[in-house]
């Protein structure tokens, strides 16, 4: 049966159509970088630890303030919270494109991930608000198809235009799509959702949070040295403080009861977690390997790079579509076995691994994550009231973003390990080598965990919003 396209003044279709478009974006300026790191590093001198930062701290600061933006949008708005986002976001990427020094853009970076994790902490909110039950799969795998698609273009896209532009011509493109998306949510989006509207402002649980990762996070870039052993347990004590403290209060920044009420909401986020933890270094590895080792321009490793994303940005809506027939954690369960499959292979490359070997290592993880995303956050958001929107999806960002950015941190301690504070030299480079295949090997065995953990959560039905 057709179901009418409008919900009140809402044109559901203007706003999925917002939603993908901000989907669209912020993984291209995020994944775009990649490969231009190697320039990046190159013109402001940065060590391989350093290079790495470009990328954690983005990834850092969406985990820290992704809760927070997603609490605040269910007290105060999520329709402001989106158009905020989109307009910080759009100045981070003016500044970024104009730094002149790695002081200058990484503070953009850092910039750039507080209005990503506003973003992101509502435009599934949003979607949720706005569509039935029955169609949420569908319309949250058309979103994910956008997050794909702006991984599919990114590699190419931006290895294209560092080549021939430079790597600031990346930002100056996000800018513009930015910009478009600003004026169609303030043109073409006016009603608000606020169904937790009057409560309080959890402020010290926010600080708790964010500490916690700042301590993990920076501490796991430290190790082995004993100074980063004492602050990545400082990060632990941060983060059992943090639950402790949310038990407690009475309008807390985190429901802490979400995850213990429902097993699907633990297990589903769990998953995501480790599923993001061992994938997201894929890229940023990838983009190092085939550039320093196997020699190639950045054009031609962005092509190499649309593999693994266009299988995502194809699965993605099927997937999505499947799980609203049958139980998500299901599918998202197979997804994470593609997944690891994937992960092993990656795990065997040298300096003479066939490009077409490589491309089918995409392929496979390509179809298991596409597989796993859009179901993975069906399940999550409708085991929730839709008062809880905004946090649950801000919970399942988090888990995305605090899974990047721990995958960001163990190839960061790797690269500590086994290169040290230099930069990596072009050519066979045995220390290079050797620290990817362990960063796949880790992320291979965690893989193989997050299969449980899904299935797990899929043999506790879901639980209908009210």
């Amino acid at each position: 049966m057709a179901v009418n396209k409008e919900i009140g003044s809402i044109n559901k279709t203007v706003v999925m159509v917002v939603c993908a478009m901000a989907a669209f974006v912020t993984p291209f300026s995020m994944t775009g970088i990649n490969v231009a790191l190697p320039t990046i590093g190159k013109e402001f001198a940065l060590s391989a630890v350093l290079l790495t930062w470009i990328v954690t701290g983005n990834v850092l600061a969406v985990g820290i303030f992704m809760v927070p933006a997603g609490r605040i949008a269910d007290i105060y708005g999520r329709r402001k919270m989106f158009i905020y986002a989109t307009a910080l976001q759009t100045v981070s990427f003016i500044v970024a494109a104009l730094a002149p020094n790695n002081t200058v853009f990484m503070t953009a970076r850092i910039i750039q991930g507080i209005a990503t994790a506003m973003s992101m902490a509502t435009y599934p909110a949003i979607l949720v608000s706005v569509y039935p039950p029955s169609e949420r799969g569908k319309v949250l795998g058309i979103n994910a198809a956008a997050v794909y698609i702006g991984l599919s273009m990114a590699p190419f896209v931006g290895g294209l235009l560092t080549q021939y532009f430079g790597w600031r011509s990346i930002f100056y493109l996000c800018m513009i799509f930015s910009i478009i998306i600003l004026i169609a949510a303030t043109w073409k989006i006016k009603d608000e959702w606020a169904e937790a509207k009057g409560e309080s402002f959890d402020i010290a649980g926010s600080v708790i949070f964010g500490l916690a990762l700042i301590a993990i996070i920076y501490g796991m870039s430290l190790l082995p040295a004993v100074s980063g052993i004492l602050i990545f347990v400082a990060g632990l004590v941060f983060l059992g403080l943090f639950v402790v403290w949310e038990l407690r209060v009475k309008s807390p920044v985190l429901d802490i009861n979400l995850f213990r009420n429902s097993r699907v909401f633990s297990f589903s986020n769990l998953a995501a977690l480790v599923n993001y933890m061992a994938t997201y270094s894929i890229s940023v590895l990838l983009s190092l390997y085939l550039q320093y080792v196997k020699g190639f321009t950045p054009q031609y490793t962005g092509i190499i790079l649309l593999f693994q994303p266009v299988v995502q940005a194809i699965v993605a809506p099927v997937a999505g579509r499947l799980s609203d027939k049958i139980k998500p954690q299901v599918v998202s369960a197979v997804g994470m076995v593609f997944t690891t499959i994937g992960l092993i292979m990656f795990a065997f490359i040298t300096p003479d691994t066939p490009l077409v070997y490589i491309c089918i290592s995409q392929l496979v993880t390509g179809l298991g994550f596409g597989a796993f995303a859009s179901p993975n956050t069906n399940a999550i958001m409708s085991s929730v009231d839709k008062k809880f929107y905004g946090v649950a999806s801000a919970v399942t960002g988090t888990m995305r973003t605090v899974g990047q950015t721990l995958s960001l941190g163990i190839t960061t301690l790797l690269f500590t390990l086994y290169i040290g504070h230099q930069q990596i030299t072009p050519g066979p480079n045995p220390a290079f080598l050797q620290s990817a295949h362990i960063a796949f090997i880790i992320s291979a065995v965690l893989c193989f965990g997050g299969i449980f953990a899904s299935m797990i959560s899929g043999r506790t039905p879901t639980v209908n919003n009210r």
